[in-house]
């Protein structure tokens, strides 16, 4: 098949890189791609964000499928426009997309689908949002409404930093468009995992599960990034809670979005908060006697639970993607490998907030037994690779267990440096303290 990637992220690198594994040989295009998707595929001098650009290509060049990656186009409307051009795309439709776009439409698809999920409620004004803390424990979740890159999601330990956080929002506009409005959410107890389902509009089909370590620090320490790292599979996530999670999760949600008239095609991404006796001593939530509750849907692959997940998936990937995206998705599809992956993000001193640019990456040649190294922010000047972002590489080891996973990402990410990075030495901690 002819396949266009958008995307330029650790992502969008995997999705290239396992669609290259197949057995066909794909003709595969990244826009704009990386510095490490350039050896899987051609780059294309396209921002994610272009859809006129892309629309364009795909009209002269007629793909067998685009894969969207990242959220923004898809919220934009991107595989509406292909699709108004006769062009098969995986992804959402903006309509769906929403799910992703508007955390306040999230709660209201989930309520109407009997979602197990926490209490939240949505304002625009900021003294009105204030008073409603009294209804809420402590740490409560403050939530942009909008797309934030992540880090529009804040858990207030006080109601002093529970102020603090709408003030950002309502008052000081620091998230822009995505803070004109507010949600107030429960903070749900127990332990975050991630599952990503195949989607054709009726039927759903779970990839392994994962878990990402949001928070910058070893030990869940300091603010929340877009991902630090990740594992699959999630051992939380036992075999029981999945029957649980398609069919009161996920085929609920997408059942209400084709009520509305919104057929779903592409990634639903569940966010979980799983809560038993292994995962925390509070015991099933109150409000809906569930101990597996949703924490946020997105409506693509996630970053980077998709850089652990994909090297665990055998079968030809592009058949699957097709299938989702043209409505004759089945079981067979998914082919899962019984082994173990874990990802480690290299950064740039300074993520999440300020950092530089530029640095040269050395170590990135030579084989890496069962190793991937996934480019999420660099770029080529010439033959040099240098940093482009914040979260710089996704290194993900391959294994027969997770400790073996894990050991062998930390031996390839042992092998790479560039002036001012950092990593946690502490990915998968929560999998090894339940053994």
């Amino acid at each position: 098949m002819k396949i266009l990637v958008v995307g330029s992220g650790g992502r969008e690198h995997a999705i290239a890189w396992r669609l290259a594994q197949d057995a066909e040989r794909h003709q595969l295009f990244c826009a704009p791609g990386n510095a490490g998707t350039r050896a899987v595929a051609t780059n294309v001098d396209l921002k994610a964000e272009d859809i006129t650009g892309i629309v364009a290509w795909a009209k002269a060049e007629r793909p067998d499928l685009v894969v969207v990656g990242p959220e923004a186009p898809l919220v934009a409307g991107l595989v509406d426009a292909l699709a108004a051009e006769g062009i098969v795309a995986f992804g959402p439709v903006a309509a769906g997309a929403r799910l992703e776009g508007s955390k306040r439409f999230a709660k209201e698809v989930m309520d109407a689908a009997g979602v197990p999920t926490g209490k939240a409620q949505t304002f625009t004004d900021a003294v009105a949002a204030k008073a409603a803390l009294a209804d809420y424990g402590l740490p409560v979740v403050v939530k942009a409404d909008g797309l934030a890159a992540g880090k529009g999601v804040i858990v207030a330990e006080t109601r002093a930093d529970a102020e603090a956080a709408i003030d950002d929002m309502l008052v000081a506009n620091k998230f822009g468009a995505a803070g004109a409005e507010v949600l107030l959410e429960e903070f749900l107890h127990g332990e975050e995992c991630s599952i990503l389902a195949l989607v054709d509009g009726e039927r759903a089909v779970l990839l392994p599960s994962s878990q990402d370590h949001k928070r910058v620090f070893d030990g869940d320490k300091g603010p929340n990034t877009g991902g630090m790292g990740a594992y699959s599979p999630a051992p939380v996530i036992t075999s029981d809670k999945l029957p649980l999670i398609r069919d009161r999760i996920i085929l609920p949600v997408v059942r209400e979005l084709k009520r509305r008239g919104i057929t779903y095609r592409g990634i639903l991404y569940a966010g979980l908060m799983v809560n038993d006796e292994n995962s925390n001593p509070h015991g099933p939530l109150a409000k809906s006697g569930s101990t597996v509750n949703v924490v946020e849907f997105n409506a693509r692959f996630g970053d980077p639970e998709t850089e652990a997940v994909l090297p665990r998936l055998g079968g030809s990937f592009a058949t699957a993607l097709l299938h989702a995206a043209t409505g004759c998705l089945s079981d067979a599809d998914v082919v899962v490998r019984d082994e173990s992956a874990a990802t480690v993000i290299i950064a740039s001193g300074g993520y999440p907030g300020g950092y530089e640019k530029g640095k040269e990456i050395s170590g990135l040649g030579g084989e890496m037994p069962n190793a991937i190294v996934f480019h999420c922010g660099t770029r080529a000047e010439g033959d040099r690779v240098l940093t482009a972002g914040g979260r710089v590489l996704s290194v993900t080891g391959i294994g027969a267990t997770l400790r073996e996973a894990v050991d062998r990402a930390y031996a390839a990410v042992g092998r790479i440096s560039f002036e001012k990075s950092f990593h946690r030495s502490d990915i998968a901690h929560r999998a090894f303290e339940r053994d």
